[in-house]
Protein backbone atom coordinates (compact mmCIF):
# COMPACT_ATOMS: atom_id res chain seq x y z
CA UNK A 1 0.00 0.00 0.00
CA UNK A 2 0.76 3.61 -0.10
CA UNK A 3 2.74 5.39 2.62
CA UNK A 4 0.65 7.71 4.51
CA UNK A 5 2.04 10.97 3.08
CA UNK A 6 0.97 9.77 -0.23
CA UNK A 7 -3.15 9.66 0.71
CA UNK A 8 -2.04 13.84 0.62
CA UNK A 9 -2.96 16.35 3.76
CA UNK A 10 -6.31 16.35 3.28
CA UNK A 11 -7.39 12.81 4.75
CA UNK A 12 -11.27 13.96 4.55
CA UNK A 13 -13.39 12.60 7.64
CA UNK A 14 -12.15 12.74 10.89
CA UNK A 15 -12.62 9.42 12.92
CA UNK A 16 -11.69 8.13 16.12
CA UNK A 17 -10.98 4.76 16.94
CA UNK A 18 -11.88 3.15 20.53
CA UNK A 19 -9.97 -0.22 21.26
CA UNK A 20 -6.54 -0.86 19.88
CA UNK A 21 -6.04 -4.42 19.66
CA UNK A 22 -8.31 -4.84 16.52
CA UNK A 23 -8.65 -1.11 16.36
CA UNK A 24 -5.05 -0.50 15.25
CA UNK A 25 -5.17 -2.91 12.62
CA UNK A 26 -8.34 -0.93 11.00
CA UNK A 27 -7.13 2.80 11.92
CA UNK A 28 -4.71 1.82 9.75
CA UNK A 29 -6.91 0.81 7.29
CA UNK A 30 -9.02 3.68 8.01
CA UNK A 31 -5.86 6.08 6.58
CA UNK A 32 -5.30 4.00 3.42
CA UNK A 33 -8.89 5.01 2.47
CA UNK A 34 -8.63 8.35 2.91
CA UNK A 35 -9.91 9.49 6.28
CA UNK A 36 -8.38 11.46 9.11
CA UNK A 37 -7.64 8.96 12.16
CA UNK A 38 -7.97 12.32 15.17
CA UNK A 39 -8.34 10.45 18.06
CA UNK A 40 -7.63 6.90 19.91
CA UNK A 41 -8.67 5.46 22.75
CA UNK A 42 -7.54 2.34 25.11
CA UNK A 43 -7.46 1.41 28.50
CA UNK A 44 -3.68 0.04 27.92
CA UNK A 45 -0.67 1.92 27.98
CA UNK A 46 1.22 -0.40 25.76
CA UNK A 47 -1.53 0.14 22.65
CA UNK A 48 -1.92 3.44 23.56
CA UNK A 49 1.90 3.87 22.97
CA UNK A 50 1.59 1.69 20.26
CA UNK A 51 -0.55 3.30 18.31
CA UNK A 52 1.14 6.97 19.00
CA UNK A 53 3.94 5.40 17.32
CA UNK A 54 2.04 4.60 14.33
CA UNK A 55 -0.13 7.80 14.37
CA UNK A 56 1.70 10.52 15.57
CA UNK A 57 -0.85 12.84 14.98
CA UNK A 58 -4.12 11.40 16.74
CA UNK A 59 -5.01 12.60 20.52
CA UNK A 60 -4.21 9.82 22.76
CA UNK A 61 -6.73 8.59 25.71
CA UNK A 62 -7.89 6.21 28.26
CA UNK A 63 -11.26 7.56 28.63
CA UNK A 64 -13.71 6.93 25.25
CA UNK A 65 -15.40 9.67 27.01
CA UNK A 66 -12.93 12.11 25.83
CA UNK A 67 -13.36 11.97 22.41
CA UNK A 68 -17.13 12.94 22.51
CA UNK A 69 -15.82 15.89 22.61
CA UNK A 70 -13.60 16.26 19.52
CA UNK A 71 -15.89 17.09 17.14
CA UNK A 72 -15.45 13.79 15.11
CA UNK A 73 -17.24 13.10 12.02
CA UNK A 74 -17.49 9.09 12.96
CA UNK A 75 -16.27 6.49 15.60
CA UNK A 76 -15.04 2.94 14.57
CA UNK A 77 -15.59 0.88 18.05
CA UNK A 78 -13.41 -2.02 18.57
CA UNK A 79 -13.91 -2.35 22.00
CA UNK A 80 -15.16 -5.30 23.82
CA UNK A 81 -17.29 -7.29 22.37
CA UNK A 82 -19.63 -7.33 25.06
CA UNK A 83 -19.42 -3.56 25.25
CA UNK A 84 -20.31 -2.07 21.72
CA UNK A 85 -23.70 -0.68 22.56
CA UNK A 86 -23.44 2.00 25.18
CA UNK A 87 -20.76 3.50 23.41
CA UNK A 88 -22.57 3.73 20.30
CA UNK A 89 -25.48 5.09 22.55
CA UNK A 90 -23.77 7.54 23.31
CA UNK A 91 -21.88 8.56 20.05
CA UNK A 92 -25.35 8.34 17.90
CA UNK A 93 -26.67 10.75 20.83
CA UNK A 94 -23.85 13.55 19.94
CA UNK A 95 -24.47 13.11 16.01
CA UNK A 96 -21.57 10.94 15.61
CA UNK A 97 -21.30 8.40 12.57
CA UNK A 98 -20.96 4.57 14.51
CA UNK A 99 -18.94 1.99 12.62
CA UNK A 100 -19.68 -1.22 15.45
CA UNK A 101 -17.62 -4.41 15.74
CA UNK A 102 -19.71 -7.19 16.66
CA UNK A 103 -21.47 -7.43 18.50
CA UNK A 104 -24.09 -5.08 18.43
CA UNK A 105 -26.12 -5.70 21.54
CA UNK A 106 -25.95 -8.12 24.02
CA UNK A 107 -29.80 -8.20 24.41
CA UNK A 108 -32.86 -7.81 23.22
CA UNK A 109 -33.77 -4.99 25.12
CA UNK A 110 -30.17 -3.11 23.92
CA UNK A 111 -30.15 -4.13 20.69
CA UNK A 112 -34.24 -1.97 20.96
CA UNK A 113 -32.29 0.85 22.17
CA UNK A 114 -29.60 1.05 19.60
CA UNK A 115 -32.45 0.87 16.69
CA UNK A 116 -34.36 3.47 18.45
CA UNK A 117 -31.31 5.51 19.27
CA UNK A 118 -29.82 5.12 15.34
CA UNK A 119 -32.94 5.67 13.44
CA UNK A 120 -33.65 8.81 15.56
CA UNK A 121 -29.94 10.45 15.45
CA UNK A 122 -28.83 12.83 13.01
CA UNK A 123 -25.86 10.50 11.95
CA UNK A 124 -25.79 6.73 11.09
CA UNK A 125 -24.89 2.98 12.85
CA UNK A 126 -23.20 0.66 10.61
CA UNK A 127 -22.22 -2.80 11.28
CA UNK A 128 -18.50 -3.66 11.13
CA UNK A 129 -19.33 -7.60 9.71
CA UNK A 130 -16.39 -7.34 7.15
CA UNK A 131 -17.03 -11.24 6.20
CA UNK A 132 -20.57 -10.45 4.15
CA UNK A 133 -18.12 -8.33 1.69
CA UNK A 134 -15.22 -11.25 1.83
CA UNK A 135 -14.71 -12.31 -1.89
CA UNK A 136 -16.18 -15.82 -1.80
CA UNK A 137 -19.51 -14.27 0.04
CA UNK A 138 -19.68 -12.18 -2.82
CA UNK A 139 -19.53 -14.36 -5.18
CA UNK A 140 -22.16 -16.31 -3.68
CA UNK A 141 -24.25 -13.40 -3.50
CA UNK A 142 -24.23 -12.74 -7.26
CA UNK A 143 -25.25 -16.41 -7.51
CA UNK A 144 -28.15 -15.85 -5.88
CA UNK A 145 -28.63 -12.18 -6.70
CA UNK A 146 -28.76 -13.12 -10.59
CA UNK A 147 -31.47 -15.90 -10.72
CA UNK A 148 -28.56 -18.76 -11.11
CA UNK A 149 -29.50 -20.59 -7.67
CA UNK A 150 -33.22 -19.98 -7.86
CA UNK A 151 -35.03 -20.15 -4.93
CA UNK A 152 -32.73 -20.79 -1.34
CA UNK A 153 -33.93 -23.26 0.73
CA UNK A 154 -30.51 -24.83 2.51
CA UNK A 155 -27.85 -22.05 3.83
CA UNK A 156 -24.89 -23.20 5.64
CA UNK A 157 -21.94 -20.83 7.07
CA UNK A 158 -18.69 -21.99 9.26
CA UNK A 159 -16.54 -19.51 11.03
CA UNK A 160 -14.06 -22.10 12.42
CA UNK A 161 -10.79 -21.70 14.49
CA UNK A 162 -8.39 -24.97 14.39
CA UNK A 163 -6.40 -24.00 17.77
CA UNK A 164 -4.61 -26.28 20.30
CA UNK A 165 -6.83 -27.45 23.01
CA UNK A 166 -4.64 -25.63 25.19
CA UNK A 167 -4.50 -22.24 23.56
CA UNK A 168 -8.62 -22.63 23.41
CA UNK A 169 -8.52 -23.75 27.04
CA UNK A 170 -6.52 -20.36 27.89
CA UNK A 171 -8.87 -18.48 25.41
CA UNK A 172 -12.34 -18.98 26.45
CA UNK A 173 -11.23 -20.28 29.72
CA UNK A 174 -9.92 -17.05 30.98
CA UNK A 175 -12.89 -14.90 32.85
CA UNK A 176 -10.53 -11.32 32.68
CA UNK A 177 -11.63 -11.38 29.01
CA UNK A 178 -14.58 -10.95 26.39
CA UNK A 179 -14.55 -14.59 25.08
CA UNK A 180 -14.57 -16.39 28.38
CA UNK A 181 -17.25 -14.48 29.59
CA UNK A 182 -19.27 -14.53 26.44
CA UNK A 183 -21.99 -17.00 25.48
CA UNK A 184 -20.84 -20.17 23.43
CA UNK A 185 -23.35 -18.68 20.70
CA UNK A 186 -22.53 -15.70 20.93
CA UNK A 187 -19.86 -15.09 18.48
CA UNK A 188 -21.93 -15.68 15.57
CA UNK A 189 -22.05 -12.42 13.28
CA UNK A 190 -19.75 -13.99 10.76
CA UNK A 191 -21.88 -16.39 9.88
CA UNK A 192 -25.26 -15.21 10.42
CA UNK A 193 -24.24 -11.95 9.03
CA UNK A 194 -23.33 -13.24 5.24
CA UNK A 195 -26.71 -15.77 5.58
CA UNK A 196 -28.74 -12.82 5.89
CA UNK A 197 -27.09 -10.96 3.39
CA UNK A 198 -27.01 -13.72 1.00
CA UNK A 199 -30.74 -14.48 1.62
CA UNK A 200 -32.35 -11.49 2.13
CA UNK A 201 -34.20 -12.90 5.03
CA UNK A 202 -34.64 -12.28 8.87
CA UNK A 203 -33.69 -14.43 11.56
CA UNK A 204 -36.89 -15.94 12.85
CA UNK A 205 -36.41 -19.31 15.43
CA UNK A 206 -32.91 -20.21 16.61
CA UNK A 207 -31.64 -23.49 17.83
CA UNK A 208 -28.66 -24.54 19.49
CA UNK A 209 -26.56 -27.55 20.06
CA UNK A 210 -23.29 -27.78 21.17
CA UNK A 211 -20.64 -29.91 19.34
CA UNK A 212 -19.20 -32.23 22.11
CA UNK A 213 -21.36 -32.28 25.65
CA UNK A 214 -17.84 -32.87 27.40
CA UNK A 215 -16.71 -29.49 26.60
CA UNK A 216 -19.30 -27.60 25.39
CA UNK A 217 -17.86 -23.85 25.58
CA UNK A 218 -15.67 -24.85 22.08
CA UNK A 219 -17.64 -25.20 19.36
CA UNK A 220 -21.80 -24.73 18.78
CA UNK A 221 -24.18 -25.44 15.66
CA UNK A 222 -27.25 -23.14 15.39
CA UNK A 223 -30.14 -23.98 12.82
CA UNK A 224 -31.97 -21.27 12.31
CA UNK A 225 -35.65 -20.69 10.42
CA UNK A 226 -35.40 -17.44 8.80
CA UNK A 227 -38.10 -15.14 7.27
CA UNK A 228 -38.28 -17.08 3.52
CA UNK A 229 -38.73 -20.49 5.09
CA UNK A 230 -35.56 -21.25 4.29
CA UNK A 231 -32.78 -23.07 6.60
CA UNK A 232 -29.55 -21.72 7.57
CA UNK A 233 -27.12 -24.08 9.50
CA UNK A 234 -24.41 -22.31 11.24
CA UNK A 235 -21.26 -24.19 12.91
CA UNK A 236 -18.62 -21.24 14.44
CA UNK A 237 -15.85 -21.80 17.89
CA UNK A 238 -12.80 -24.42 17.66
CA UNK A 239 -13.30 -27.33 15.34
CA UNK A 240 -10.33 -29.12 14.10
CA UNK A 241 -9.55 -29.71 10.45
CA UNK A 242 -9.88 -26.96 8.51
CA UNK A 243 -7.00 -25.60 6.53
CA UNK A 244 -6.39 -21.94 7.85
CA UNK A 245 -6.65 -20.93 11.62
CA UNK A 246 -9.77 -18.88 10.62
CA UNK A 247 -11.67 -20.31 8.77
CA UNK A 248 -15.17 -19.10 6.44
CA UNK A 249 -16.96 -21.38 4.55
CA UNK A 250 -20.42 -20.67 2.93
CA UNK A 251 -22.57 -22.72 1.34
CA UNK A 252 -26.02 -21.76 -0.96
CA UNK A 253 -28.37 -24.67 -2.01
CA UNK A 254 -30.98 -23.87 -4.11
CA UNK A 255 -33.93 -24.81 -6.58
CA UNK A 256 -31.83 -24.94 -9.62
CA UNK A 257 -28.27 -25.05 -8.57
CA UNK A 258 -25.15 -25.26 -5.59
CA UNK A 259 -23.00 -22.22 -4.91
CA UNK A 260 -20.52 -22.66 -2.27
CA UNK A 261 -16.99 -21.89 -0.93
CA UNK A 262 -14.08 -24.08 -1.90
CA UNK A 263 -12.35 -25.64 1.23
CA UNK A 264 -9.23 -25.50 0.38
CA UNK A 265 -5.80 -23.83 1.49
CA UNK A 266 -4.65 -20.17 0.54
CA UNK A 267 -6.54 -18.85 -2.25
CA UNK A 268 -8.39 -21.54 -2.88
CA UNK A 269 -10.86 -20.49 -0.01
CA UNK A 270 -11.49 -17.39 -1.66
CA UNK A 271 -13.06 -18.94 -4.78
CA UNK A 272 -17.11 -20.30 -5.59
CA UNK A 273 -18.01 -23.56 -6.92
CA UNK A 274 -20.94 -23.31 -8.66
CA UNK A 275 -23.02 -26.16 -9.97
CA UNK A 276 -26.41 -26.34 -11.79
CA UNK A 277 -27.11 -29.73 -13.51
CA UNK A 278 -28.18 -30.20 -17.68
CA UNK A 279 -32.25 -29.73 -16.94
CA UNK A 280 -31.45 -26.62 -14.74
CA UNK A 281 -28.94 -25.07 -17.48
CA UNK A 282 -28.85 -23.25 -20.68
CA UNK A 283 -28.43 -25.76 -23.82
CA UNK A 284 -28.90 -28.96 -21.19
CA UNK A 285 -25.89 -29.42 -20.50
CA UNK A 286 -24.43 -29.60 -16.67
CA UNK A 287 -22.39 -26.93 -15.63
CA UNK A 288 -19.79 -27.25 -12.58
CA UNK A 289 -17.02 -24.89 -11.99
CA UNK A 290 -14.87 -22.78 -9.75
CA UNK A 291 -15.41 -19.19 -9.97
CA UNK A 292 -12.28 -17.17 -9.06
CA UNK A 293 -12.91 -13.27 -7.54
CA UNK A 294 -11.45 -10.67 -9.34
CA UNK A 295 -8.54 -8.61 -7.69
CA UNK A 296 -9.49 -5.82 -5.66
CA UNK A 297 -7.07 -2.40 -5.75
CA UNK A 298 -6.57 0.63 -4.06
CA UNK A 299 -4.70 3.58 -4.53
CA UNK A 300 -3.29 1.33 -7.89
CA UNK A 301 -2.01 -1.72 -5.36
CA UNK A 302 -4.14 -5.05 -5.32
CA UNK A 303 -5.66 -5.64 -2.19
CA UNK A 304 -4.36 -8.99 -0.10
CA UNK A 305 -7.87 -11.51 -0.14
CA UNK A 306 -8.05 -11.38 4.05
CA UNK A 307 -8.36 -7.50 4.04
CA UNK A 308 -10.70 -6.87 0.90
CA UNK A 309 -13.39 -6.97 3.36
CA UNK A 310 -12.09 -4.45 5.73
CA UNK A 311 -11.59 -2.08 2.58
CA UNK A 312 -14.61 -2.42 1.26
CA UNK A 313 -16.34 -2.29 4.89
CA UNK A 314 -14.12 1.23 5.52
CA UNK A 315 -15.07 2.37 1.77
CA UNK A 316 -18.69 2.19 2.49
CA UNK A 317 -18.64 4.16 6.56
CA UNK A 318 -17.01 6.52 4.23
CA UNK A 319 -19.27 7.24 2.18
CA UNK A 320 -21.70 7.02 4.25
CA UNK A 321 -20.42 9.88 6.28
CA UNK A 322 -19.22 12.01 3.60
CA UNK A 323 -22.47 11.34 0.65
CA UNK A 324 -24.95 9.96 2.89
CA UNK A 325 -24.98 6.89 1.26
CA UNK A 326 -26.84 4.29 3.39
CA UNK A 327 -24.73 1.82 5.75
CA UNK A 328 -23.76 -1.52 4.11
CA UNK A 329 -25.27 -3.53 7.00
CA UNK A 330 -27.55 -1.34 9.04
CA UNK A 331 -28.45 -1.27 12.51
CA UNK A 332 -31.69 -3.80 12.56
CA UNK A 333 -29.67 -5.96 10.43
CA UNK A 334 -26.74 -5.88 13.04
CA UNK A 335 -29.13 -6.34 16.08
CA UNK A 336 -31.20 -8.95 14.06
CA UNK A 337 -27.56 -10.89 13.64
CA UNK A 338 -26.27 -10.43 17.24
CA UNK A 339 -29.78 -11.64 18.58
CA UNK A 340 -29.35 -14.92 16.88
CA UNK A 341 -26.53 -15.34 19.57
CA UNK A 342 -28.87 -14.18 22.15
CA UNK A 343 -31.69 -16.95 21.55
CA UNK A 344 -28.84 -19.40 20.87
CA UNK A 345 -28.22 -19.08 24.03
CA UNK A 346 -31.49 -19.59 25.53
CA UNK A 347 -31.72 -22.74 23.17
CA UNK A 348 -29.02 -23.60 24.92
CA UNK A 349 -30.33 -23.56 28.50
CA UNK A 350 -33.28 -24.92 27.73
CA UNK A 351 -31.93 -28.24 26.38
CA UNK A 352 -31.51 -27.22 22.28
CA UNK A 353 -35.25 -26.25 22.52
CA UNK A 354 -36.23 -24.07 19.67
CA UNK A 355 -36.06 -19.91 20.87
CA UNK A 356 -38.09 -17.26 18.62
CA UNK A 357 -35.84 -14.45 17.60
CA UNK A 358 -38.27 -11.25 18.29
CA UNK A 359 -39.21 -8.97 16.04
CA UNK A 360 -37.58 -6.01 15.63
CA UNK A 361 -40.35 -3.07 16.17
Amino acid sequence: MHDDEELGEDLGVRVGVVGLKMGLYLAKWCRQVGMDVAAVCDRAPDRLAAAKEQLPEADVTERWQDLLTLGLDGVVLANDFDAHAPLALAFLARGVHVLSEAAACTSYEEGRRLIAAAESSSATYSFAENYVLHPHVRLVRAAVETGEVGRVGLVEADYLHGMSPETVAALIGDSTHWRGRIAATAYCTHTVSPVLAVTDAWPREVSAFSVDEADPRAAVVMTVRLSTGALAVTRHGFLQGEPDSHWSWLSVRGSRALAESVRGPGEQAWSVRFRAEAWASPGGVTRDEVRVPPPLTLNGTTVERTAEGTVLLLQAFQATMERGEPPLVGVRAAVAASLVGVAGAQSLRNGSRPVPVPELA
